[in-house]
């Protein structure tokens, strides 16, 4: 059956303007990091964008190494695109980066002009599209020139290939590099995604207030803390979990301590006072920050979209939440 997308999805969530440009994201977007790879279930993730669509949400968040295998992510993306979403590609904000390694050899890494530039050849083929939306490098060099970099990003904006440009993974000094030099260069700098959540909040260290100071924004990824923010993890480490994959660097059970558990156990207790899930609460909080103006989630079944968007349904916190919220994270 062809899919009619519903025809009230725009009025279910929040739309914010990305820094000083024209651009509006949702305050929940999707990222295809993990679930969307070629080892997974192609109906299911076609169930997933469909619904998140159905909700209002616009941006969908790729990179060219999302899989496994890299690459695949795109691929099965232009797959929904062509049988779901043919004729809606202009109501869609599709990003993607590139940055960490791709293909072998000095020329499939980091930040040169012809590995960021090839890279976006390479993702608009796999996704069968003539641009992006938002094209981000993922993560510094620290060997190529901070210019070569972003004149890649001024140069690939230049040829139409993305519409607006970013970076990812940056520390606000850097960041605030990035931005001069794409200042000079005549493309503007309007978005940086960034990880961020109650458990770690390195960006409120300079970055968000960098950000907006120069009429940009943050993105936030992994919000939920990789799952700790949801109740998986309130009694320990379930043997399912993504903490108990060992080959999985970016959550393992060492980032699990009893001290994590017990932080997450009475965060939960301040969620359930507020009548959220803990990850409910957890979206809600980081979207507290002004700089940031959208949570990128990341899911493996529909129910999980559906919850985290009614996180959108109770938005603020008294003065007594935020202190017992700030005394449990010291």
């Amino acid at each position: 059956m062809a899919y009619t997308p519903n025809e009230n999805r725009y009025e279910s969530i929040a739309y914010n303007r990305c820094g000083n440009s024209g651009l509006k994201l949702p305050a929940i977007s999707l990222g295809l990091w993990n679930n969307f790879g070629g080892e997974d279930v192609f109906e299911n993730q076609r169930k997933m964008i469909r619904k998140a669509f159905d909700l209002g949400i616009t941006h969908f968040d790729l990179a060219n190494n999302y899989g496994p295998p890299p690459g695949s992510a795109e691929e099965n993306f232009r797959r929904i695109l062509e049988k779901d979403f043919a004729g809606y590609r202009d109501e869609m904000v599709i990003s993607t980066k590139a940055g960490f390694t791709m293909w072998p050899g000095p020329y499939g890494d980091w930040g040169s002009k012809k590995y960021l530039v090839a890279s976006l050849d390479q993702s608009l083929k796999r996704m069968g599209l003539d641009y992006v939306d938002i094209f981000y490098h993922h993560r510094p060099d620290s060997e190529t020139p901070l210019e070569e970099t972003m004149a890649a990003l001024d140069l690939i904006v230049r040829q139409g290939k993305a519409l607006y440009v970013g970076i990812s993974n940056y520390n606000a000094e850097d960041t605030e590099k990035a931005i001069d030099i794409l200042e000079r260069q005549g493309t503007p700098f309007i978005i940086h995604q960034a990880s961020y959540s109650m458990l770690n909040r390195w960006v409120e260290d300079g970055l968000t207030d960098l950000l907006s100071k120069r009429g940009a924004g943050c993105i936030a990824f992994v919000p939920l803390a990789q799952g700790l923010l949801t109740d998986k993890y309130l009694n320990g480490i379930p043997a399912d979990s993504r903490a108990a994959k060992q080959y999985i660097r970016s959550l393992n059970e060492k980032d699990v301590s009893p001290d994590v558990i017990e932080k997450v156990q009475q965060l939960n207790e301040v969620a359930r006072d507020r009548g959220q899930s803990l990850a409910q609460m957890a979206l809600v909080w980081v979207l507290r920050e002004k700089a940031v103006f959208s949570a990128l989630i990341g899911a493996s079944k529909v129910s999980q979209i559906e919850e985290n968007v009614k996180a959108l349904e109770k938005p603020d916190f008294t003065e007594a939440e935020i202190d017992r919220i700030e005394e449990i994270l010291r």
